[in-house]
């Protein structure tokens, strides 16, 4: 519940506590997360190794990113899922392989997207 003389300032920095505190859960605790995080970091390495432009840069940061966003997300609906409905439902596995197919679909793009990046380089 929100404190009424918390300041917008104090606010702002509890939000960003609670947002570190998420990732930091997300990271410890969720193996497709560590998985995806440790793929980005690799991906980074890479990047150093081949020397890749700035523009490749964003490209590839902005597919980290979206991949770790939309596994967070799919995380947090099945979490959703499984509180709400703990025994299997077929409308909450709907749900959930939906979610999943949106993490799939963010991963698909970052491969497309390092395939662009990367495959020119070893030719």
């Amino acid at each position: 519940m929100k404190d009424p003389n918390d300041s917008f300032l104090k606010g702002r920095i509890k939000s960003l506590k609670y947002a570190f505190k998420g990732a930091y859960l997300l990271l410890t605790t969720e193996h497709s997360i560590m998985v995806q995080f440790s793929l980005g970091i690799a991906v980074i390495i890479l990047g150093f190794i081949m020397d890749i432009s700035s523009i490749e840069w964003m490209f590839q940061l902005l597919a980290i990113g979206m991949v770790l966003v939309a596994e967070s997300l799919n995380t947090g609906i099945e979490k959703l899922c499984d509180f709400v409905h703990i025994e299997y439902h077929e409308r909450i596995g709907f749900i959930k392989d939906i979610s999943a197919g949106a993490a799939t679909f963010a991963a698909i793009i970052a491969i497309i997207i390092g395939l662009i990046i990367y495959v020119p380089k070893f030719m």
